[in-house]
């Protein structure tokens, strides 16, 4: 009886609310894999996602059977690919860590898309607004990269000390 009474309101807060606690966390993963930073230092995935999930929010009622968190999955990528295309040249970044560090901003955003979430190469292309062809270059490109060692150079060598005579 309650459940009928409730609002529309509420009952669209708790829906979301369901849906952030189940997928929160594997989104925010996928915000901290585009961001490369640290899991435990990642203000700038943290800011992704909120507000990611601040336009899922805002759609919630127009999504009408759309899966949100595809939806929301969508936002991330589409804000992170604009915020790297503004942030080219501009202010110090932060330390980027992980293995995704070596790759380019457009490159980790293919290779988390594809490689982590599973998105077809077509699918990927038409989010991105890409060539599927480029799409697959770029992915083929991070791959290569996330395969192949850093560089760092060797220790010094030291040979056997010699007690003097």
């Amino acid at each position: 009886m309650r459940e009928r009474q409730a609002s529309p309101g509420g009952r669209r807060a708790r829906e979301f609310e369901a849906f952030v606690a189940g997928a929160a966390g594997r989104l925010l993963h996928i915000a901290t894999l585009l961001t490369a930073e640290a899991p435990d230092d990642n203000p700038r995935a943290r800011r992704l996602l909120t507000l990611a999930l601040a336009h899922t929010y805002a759609s919630w009622d127009r999504l009408r059977g759309e899966d949100p968190y595809a939806h929301t999955r969508e936002r991330l990528a589409g804000r992170f690919a604009h915020e790297a295309w503004y942030r080219r040249g501009g202010r110090a970044r932060r330390q980027l860590s992980g293995a995704l560090a070596a790759l380019t901003p457009q490159e980790r955003l293919i290779a988390v898309l594809r490689l982590y979430e599973g998105m077809a190469e077509d699918q990927t292309a038409a989010l991105l607004g890409l060539p599927a062809d480029r799409v697959r270059i770029l992915c083929d490109r991070a791959v290569v990269a996330l395969a192949r060692p850093a560089y760092r150079p060797a220790p010094a060598v030291r040979g056997p000390e010699v007690a003097p005579s």
